[in-house]
Formats: structure tokens, C-alpha cells, sequence
């Protein structure tokens, strides 16, 4: 994850807003002739932001719309990206009917909010597309019937940069957003991605999934348990956001897979394990190894340790099976916030892709 910048932080908008935009400003141009540019919008949280148009061709019965995405201050993979829109008007009383343009992938397999055979533009966008087209239409007293296909430029090879392909959209991006609007660093489409991950899941009959806290320990996991690549949830730091939905939402099995220091951390309790939001206690790391064993000098020196690597070296040094005693720790504070009748299994992994320690298996 970047890391934040100091001071406010800008926000921005979603491609669910940037392609209610482009709808807006194309369909009055088929009602009137004329592109309004820049083009107003009003958000289900009531802001009415600004978007200038970059592409904008009339021909007929068809009109195409481009906005570039604007993510304000976070790090979103979609920031610069250009939204294309064409809306076509459609058969007298069919209602709008949504396709899935260059760079915007398709669903292919269920658990999405979207069916398999769809355009992977959730239902919050397409009910802001819907409402613009509604508007315009009573305003000018036209049929409100259109096509509404919506693209973005290089959305494909944007789209290798997420879970898409993991979770089944093929071809391209989703078009997404709930607000319309992009809060800087909020971490809500990452959570929001593991959650989906889980309803594919679920939804694919697949009874065994794993949340690893970054592609090594993800890897290693993988191979232990020859698991598909839907079973994989890219947990990251957001463990609490993994097993919260999973008490809602349960699997019969999970692995939790991370590195040494992530699964301490949660074995202290925390939930997010990211290190500007968590800080391993050392002092209680070494009191657990002396509870399983360790002398005084050697806790001594683990609690004055300058980072969990170096506990686990001294622990691996003194043939102590710390990594075991940290993944219990973690697979008791998981249980408790699972708080249901999940079968669990922790694995930590090292620096190399080894696994160093196991509870529950």
C-alpha cells in the first residue's frame, strides 16, 4: 500500500460516478444536440460534482462520452483512467439495457452482486446511470429507452492489477462505487475485494479458503493445500475485515497464512496488522517464550530486540518453538472474533516462503 501523505487529503470520485457523468452529458446531447460541458451530476449523498468532458462525438441516434477518473489524493489504480461512455436510444419501452464496452469486464461466476453473463457495472452505478437517463428524459419530455455501454481505455491490462481475474470478471475492470465518491487511504475497496472473495466462494462451492497477509505466504499456502485460485483472499493487514464477514458469511475451513511479525501482532489482538495502525508488544512476545520454555537472558534479549525477525532468529537459534506458540496465539484471537463453528488453521511463514510454525492443523 502507498504510503499517506501528510496533511488534508483530497477526495475523489468513483468510475461509478465518472460513468453516471459521461451518461448524463451524452443522453441531453441526444435529447438536445448539445454536450453540457462541464457536466453536473448529483451523488446519493446529495454533492453535485463537476466533471469536464474529454471525448464527446454526436452522430445520429448515438453519443459518445469520455471523463477522466480523478481519485483525489489515494492511491487508486483506476486515478487517470478514462471513462468512455456511448449511449444509444433504444426500442420503444425496453427500458436501459447496459453492455460492457473496451476495459470493462464481464461476471462469469456467481456470488457477485451482478450475474454471470452481465457487465461488471455494480447495481449502486447502474441505478445513478438509470436515474440520469430518467431525469433528462422527464425534462425534455423523450423516451427514456437506451443502450448504455461503458468502456475504459486500457482497462484490461488495469485489470491484472486486481482481484478481477480471481474473482471471475474477465476482460477488463468493474465499474464501481456506492457513494460516488473516493475517500483517500479508507482501505474499502480492499476490504471490500476480500468480501467478494468470499461470496465467490461460497457461491462456487468452495469449502476451504485462506487469507495470507502478503504473495509469499499466499504462495506457500497455495502449494500446502493445492488450492484453487478462488480459495485464495488477498487478506493483507485487514484481518478483522476478513473474519468479520466470515462470522456473517462462514466457510467450512480457513487458513490464516502470514508472516511472523503480521500473526504476532494478531495474536496481541489487533485486527488491522499494517504497522501504522499495530506495533508488536515485545515484552509480551517474550514473556510467551519464556511461558514455553525460554530462559531469562534469552527473553531479556528478545524483549530488547529491535524487530520480530530478530525474536524469531534468537527463538530459531535456540531450537524454541516460538513460530508455533505465535500461531496459536493468532488462531485464538481469530476463533474469538470467528465466533462460529469454522474449522481454523494458522501457518507462519518466513522471509523464504518456509513455513516456520503451525496451530490447528
Amino acid at each position: 500500500m502507498a504510503t499517506k501523505p501528510e496533511g488534508p487529503l483530497r477526495r475523489g470520485w468513483t468510475t461509478g460516478a465518472c460513468a453516471t457523468a459521461a451518461t448524463t452529458a451524452a443522453f441531453e446531447a441526444l435529447a438536445t444536440g448539445v454536450f453540457p460541458d462541464p457536466v453536473t451530476i448529483t451523488l446519493p449523498g446529495g454533492q453535485e460534482p463537476v466533471f469536464a468532458l474529454r471525448r464527446k462525438e454526436l452522430s445520429g441516434e448515438r453519443a459518445t462520452v469520455s471523463v477522466i477518473k480523478d481519485a483525489g489524493d489515494d492511491p487508486d489504480v483506476t486515478h487517470g483512467a478514462e471513462i468512455v461512455v456511448t449511449v444509444t436510444r433504444g426500442p420503444e419501452a425496453s427500458g436501459i439495457v447496459f453492455r460492457a464496452g473496451e476495459g470493462v469486464g464481464m461476471v462469469t461466476k456467481p456470488g457477485l452482486p451482478i450475474p454471470p453473463g452481465e457487465p461488471a457495472i455494480n447495481p449502486k452505478p447502474r441505478a445513478m446511470m438509470v436515474a440520469a437517463v430518467a431525469g433528462i428524459a422527464g425534462k425534455h419530455g423523450v423516451p427514456g429507452d437506451a443502450v448504455i455501454e461503458v468502456g475504459i481505455t486500457g482497462g484490461a491490462a488495469i485489470a491484472e492489477k486486481t482481484w478481477n481475474p480471481r474473482l471471475g470478471i474477465t476482460g477488463g475492470l468493474s465499474i464501481l462505487g456506492t457513494t460516488g465518491v473516493v475517500i483517500p487511504y479508507s482501505c474499502s475497496s480492499w476490504i471490500h475485494s476480500i468480501h467478494r472473495g468470499i461470496d465467490v466462494a461460497r457461491a462456487t462451492g468452495i469449502d476451504h479458503v485462506a487469507g495470507a497477509t502478503g504473495r509469499t505466504s499466499e504462495e506457500t499456502v497455495r502449494k500446502l493445500y493445492d488450492l484453487p485460485e478462488g480459495a485464495l483472499l488477498d487478506m493483507g493487514d485487514f484481518a478483522g475485515g476478513m473474519l468479520k464477514y466470515l462470522r456473517r458469511h462462514p466457510v467450512p475451513r480457513l487458513t490464516i497464512a502470514g508472516g511472523f511479525g503480521k500473526l504476532v501482532k494478531l495474536g496481541q489482538g489487533a485486527m488491522d496488522l499494517h504497522s501504522s495502525r499495530s506495533q508488536v508488544d515485545h515484552t509480551a512476545l517474550a514473556t510467551l517464550a519464556r511461558e514455553i520454555g525460554a530462559g531469562a537472558v534469552l527473553a531479556r534479549n528478545m524483549a530488547e530486540a529491535t524487530s520480530a525477525g530478530a525474536v524469531l532468529a534468537l527463538a530459531r537459534d535456540h531450537d524454541l518453538a516460538l513460530a508455533d506458540a505465535v500461531a496459536g496465539r493468532a488462531r485464538e484471537s481469530a476463533l474469538a472474533t470467528l465466533a462460529g463453528d469454522i474449522a481454523l488453521d494458522v501457518v507462519v511463514i518466513d522471509r523464504a516462503g518456509a513455513i516456520v510454525g503451525r496451530a490447528g492443523a
